[in-house]
């Protein structure tokens, strides 16, 4: 018998009658003869509900306090899905956090998970009982409720199956699969059948919003296989992600992905002085301030000054115009320019290693579409352009029709897999 976990976002458990669908491919899978761990997240857009009520109490809400808060969201699906099933015929049981050993760091509202005991959970799966796990939140030392932030609860379901060592781990939403590029931007986009842990951590950072980071990083590391998967399509293997070697690469580029949530900063003739990125970067570091693409480049006026360019995300500006006058004054700055009206577009792709030709065929088929690129970033397995915002749909379907994104499945997979279906 293996143990599956299965994770369900909120669009899957966003009423009653979607919270009794999960059930039902929730039992599809016990009844394979697999168990069953379940990681759930909270209904619908409980947390943004919770989060607008504490701003009408208070503009800067504890942080503590709202971890509290939001930890009661997941709280609340779990043990109506566990009630589903009871009512089913099945043994079921809900944990918090907490009750599930998942202990994490002392940050409030973006703790990480440092360990998690596994006892009770087993001793629930020893009794034949299906255990569903309220995601996005832990316990830190002191016994504080904390909460992961971002892409919490699939990372509490990635960390589990580790930790429990599952055969697989499935994530189910509202989409069926991983596509080649945004099916709302490019119509012909096409669901892959697999995709390795690099390009898909590669495409979650670039915009692709289907997994976040922090659980593709986690399985990778620790090589447990993923699938996305629809909560609608019970039939539907969905997108497995798996180890590069485990796969047979027969194009360069596996997706495309567009990133509008972005800002371009220009930090105008700099001194140019050993230290003053390293001051500039610091500063931005001490206040968690994280930041994307950089170039540095010599000005236009002055052969003894630098110009330093980076992007950060939008969400981010306010801790960086809190900052302006300081960076000036520290790095005794011509000025500081702002552009929002740009989009980040990168191709991703395993087969990019080694292969030359990529980037200049990403460049011409710009080109083509008259669109100018503001910024180049690149990796093994990456490129991405800045461009005006303007451009970027068109962007996009360009380079997916270069490389053939818009076509057949892109990545097959090879030699003897885990039994996932």
């Amino acid at each position: 018998m293996s143990l599956i976990v299965q994770k369900f976002g909120g669009t899957s458990v966003a009423t009653s009658e979607k919270i009794k669908n999960v059930a039902n491919a929730i039992i599809k899978e016990k009844n394979n003869g697999n168990d069953v761990v379940v990681v759930v997240s909270a209904m619908g857009h409980t947390t943004d509900n919770l989060i607008k009520l504490s701003k009408e109490i208070t503009s800067s809400p504890c942080a503590r306090e709202m971890d509290m808060l939001l930890a009661t969201g997941e709280q609340v699906s779990m043990s109506l899905l566990a009630m589903a099933l009871i009512d089913m015929g099945y043994n079921a049981v809900s944990l918090t956090g907490y009750q599930a050993g998942i202990k994490t760091q002392k940050n409030h509202m973006c703790a990480r998970i440092i360990d998690i005991d596994t006892t009770r959970i087993n001793k629930h799966i020893l009794n034949n009982e299906i255990v569903i796990v309220a995601g996005f939140q832990g316990i830190c030392e002191g016994n504080e409720i904390t909460t992961l932030g971002r892409g919490g609860s699939d990372t509490t379901a990635v960390a589990l199956a580790c930790a429990l060592n599952a055969q697989r781990c499935d994530i189910y939403s509202d989409v069926e699969g991983v596509y080649t590029t945004d099916p709302r931007i490019v119509k012909t986009a096409q669901k892959l059948k697999t995709i390795s842990y690099d390009e898909m951590l590669e495409l979650a950072r670039v915009g692709a919003n289907v997994l976040h980071p922090r659980c593709v990083e986690s399985a990778k590391q620790n090589k447990m296989p993923m699938r996305v998967r629809s909560s609608f399509k019970l039939d539907d293997m969905g997108t497995l992600i798996i180890g590069v070697d485990e796969m047979e690469l027969n194009k360069p580029v596996t997706g495309a992905a567009v990133d509008n949530s972005q800002i371009r900063i220009v930090i105008c003739d700099i001194v140019d002085e050993p230290g003053n990125a390293a001051k500039l970067f610091n500063l931005l570091s001490s206040s968690d301030l994280s930041v994307d693409m950089i170039i540095q480049s010599y000005a236009r006026h002055s052969k003894n000054t630098n110009d330093i360019a980076f992007t950060i995300s939008k969400s981010d500006y306010p801790k960086f115009d809190a900052l302006k006058g300081k960076i000036t004054e520290l790095l005794k700055a011509d000025g500081i320019f702002i552009d929002d009206d740009i989009a980040k577009v990168s191709i991703v792709g395993a087969g990019m290693i080694d292969r030359p030709g990529i980037a200049a065929k990403m460049f011409d088929t710009l080109a083509k579409e008259n669109i100018n690129i503001k910024m180049i970033s690149t990796s093994e397995i990456k490129i991405s352009c800045l461009v005006e915002k303007k451009y970027c749909n068109s962007a996009l379907v360009a380079l997916c029709k270069a490389f053939e994104l818009d076509g057949a499945d892109v990545a097959q997979v090879k030699g003897d897999l885990p039994d996932v279906d």
